[in-house]
């Protein structure tokens, strides 16, 4: 892991027994005290994750919300100051080049955060394509983020802050100090779960972690890894780029047709996505468990009467569910719930069904 990058909470995950690996050119704990502890943590109690291989784009100046809105499939007209979005940039093809969230600031100040394996390649794709006289700025080396994710994520904040965090609802975002320290937070998160995602300065980051730590340990909180948040987030059914979504799927077979206005009057890709809604979507992704012993993973095959027709994208066993689950891009014919086909398990076909997504909701 020598050329990996190393976020400022390095340290701190070495200190606190981090085991960590490479993931997306970054070096990054997997986990602290066990998937399957972390996981249920966020679930029942809090969980803290080191999300600060993100990237931050920022676009400034006059035609700042109109030129970023070009570039991505949700409008940020729709929403005021303080709101945040999750939207696609898509190729002329209508895949993606990557999925984001954009916040708005002001018609003037947008900041995206974009995938951190992504970030050099979105932020050249948005010097190409971004109208004239717009400021572009990848800040992504000047913040570092938390994520501070479940059911008692805003309870342990609150120790934190003067600020009223009940103001903040779903997907806005404020300027705030936590520790003293100046902070976006934002009520966003990739686990299926109430929290805050929490953008700082990288000299705070430290600080702010230790003290999240130390006011959510008495509630349950767990440092957590990477391991349990993508076991998280496949059980809410969130896409993760590279593996569920890519530059060879669209949208509207990522089941993701919600993120797409088709009444704003431009965005790249509108073009490939209205004549793939004309003419049909031939795959879909979908959910499903298996219904025979096993655990579908990443590029296992999908076989219907002997024949691949189609590949896992996602799976695991599900901790909150205790049963397997997987996510596979399939033909539409098969995309219905209770269509049965095989995952192709070390080359063994295992009998597997569609089923509702997401797999786990919160209650509200």
């Amino acid at each position: 892991m020598s050329d990996a990058r190393r976020t400022p909470l390095y340290e701190a995950h070495k200190r606190h027994g981090g085991k960590l690996v490479e993931f997306a050119g970054w070096e990054l704990p997997v986990q602290y005290t066990g998937l399957l502890e972390e996981h249920r943590a966020v679930r029942e109690a809090a969980g803290l994750f080191d999300v600060s291989h993100m990237g931050e784009v920022w676009f400034h100046g006059e035609g700042a919300l109109e030129a970023c809105n070009e570039l991505i499939t949700n409008d940020l007209a729709r929403i005021a100051d303080g709101q945040a979005l999750y939207a696609g940039m898509l190729n002329e093809r209508g895949g993606f080049v990557d999925d984001v969230i954009a916040y708005r600031f002001s018609p003037t100040k947008i900041l995206v955060c974009v995938n951190a394996a992504n970030t050099d390649k979105d932020f050249a794709w948005m010097q190409r394509h971004v109208r004239p006289g717009v400021e572009l700025k990848n800040e992504s080396d000047q913040w570092a983020q938390l994520a501070l994710q479940g059911p008692k994520a805003q309870a342990i904040l609150q120790k934190l802050t003067a600020h009223d965090l009940s103001s903040i609802p779903f997907f806005h975002f404020a300027e705030i100090e936590v520790e003293g320290r100046p902070v976006i937070a934002a009520r966003t998160g990739y686990t299926g779960e109430d929290g805050f995602e929490i953008f700082c300065r990288p000299q705070d980051a430290e600080a702010l972690w230790e003290a999240i730590y130390a006011a959510g340990k008495p509630e349950g909180l767990k440092l957590a890894g990477l391991g349990a948040r993508d076991s998280l987030r496949t059980e809410a059914k969130l896409a993760l780029y590279g593996n569920d979504i890519d530059d060879e799927h669209t949208p509207l077979e990522a089941g993701l047709g919600w993120i797409v206005k088709w009444d704003k009057p431009h965005f790249i890709g509108k073009e490939a996505l209205e004549k793939q809604k004309a003419e049909g979507v031939k795959r879909k992704l979908v959910g499903f468990t298996l219904t025979e012993r096993g655990i579908p993973r990443h590029g296992y095959p999908v076989l219907k009467d002997g024949e691949q027709v189609g590949v896992v994208t996602s799976g695991t066993q599900s901790p909150t569910l205790g049963m397997p689950i997987g996510l596979a891009y399939v033909p539409t014919e098969l995309s219905a719930e209770g269509s049965t086909f095989h995952v192709e398990i070390r080359g063994k076909p295992v009998a597997a069904k569609v089923i509702k997504t997401p797999f786990y909701k919160r209650q509200a």
